[in-house]
C-alpha cells in the first residue's frame, strides 16, 4: 500500500475551506455595505446585526495595541494555516471528522487574515445578547473556527475506533 492509499487524500476537503472564505468575505462585504458602523439592527430577540471592526483577536484580545498586533495575528494565522495543511495532508483515510475540523479552522483563519491584510481589522457583525449582557460580535470565519475547534475537542472524547483493514 503506497502512502497516498494509507493516508487517503484529505486535501480534497480544501473546497470546504474555500467555501468558508467565500461565505465569510461575502457576508462581511454585505454587512459593510448595508450597515452603519456601531448601529445595531434588530433581527430577532437576542440577535442584532451590528457592524464593528476588531483590531485584536477573539473577544478583542490585544485590540488596544499600537498596531503591532495586526502583523502578529497575520503571521500567526499564516503559520497555523501552513501547519493545518500539512496536518490535513497527513491524515489517514478514516479521519474525515478531523479533516472537516481542520478545513473549517483553516477557512476561518484565512477569511480573517484577508481582513487584517486589506483593512487592518476584522469585520464583525453577528451580535447576540441577553438582557444587558452582550456577547462580542463575530463573523462567519469566527463561527467556522469555533465549530472546527469544537469538533476537535469532541474528537478527543470520542471512543477510538480502528477502521476495518486500515493498518496503524
Amino acid at each position: 500500500m503506497n502512502d497516498t492509499e494509507a493516508t487517503g487524500s484529505k486535501l480534497r476537503w480544501l473546497w470546504l475551506a474555500a467555501l468558508v472564505v467565500v461565505l465569510d468575505l461575502g457576508t462581511k462585504a454585505m454587512a459593510t455595505a448595508m450597515l452603519t458602523y456601531g448601529n445595531p439592527v434588530p433581527v430577532m430577540p437576542m440577535f442584532n446585526l451590528t457592524l464593528l471592526h476588531n483590531t485584536g483577536a477573539a473577544f478583542s484580545f490585544l485590540a488596544g495595541g499600537s498596531g503591532w498586533q495586526r502583523w502578529f495575528f497575520i503571521t500567526l494565522a499564516l503559520v497555523v494555516s501552513v501547519v493545518l495543511v500539512f496536518w490535513l495532508k497527513s491524515l489517514r483515510r478514516h479521519e474525515t471528522w478531523s479533516a472537516i475540523a481542520i478545513v473549517l479552522i483553516l477557512g476561518g483563519a484565512l477569511g480573517n487574515v484577508y481582513d487584517r491584510v486589506v483593512h487592518g481589522y476584522v469585520v464583525d457583525f453577528l451580535h447576540f445578547y441577553w438582557n444587558n449582557y452582550h456577547f462580542p460580535a463575530f463573523n462567519i470565519a469566527d463561527t467556522a473556527i469555533t465549530i472546527g475547534a469544537g469538533m476537535m475537542i469532541l474528537d478527543i472524547f470520542r471512543k477510538p475506533r480502528e477502521p476495518d483493514g486500515d493498518p496503524e
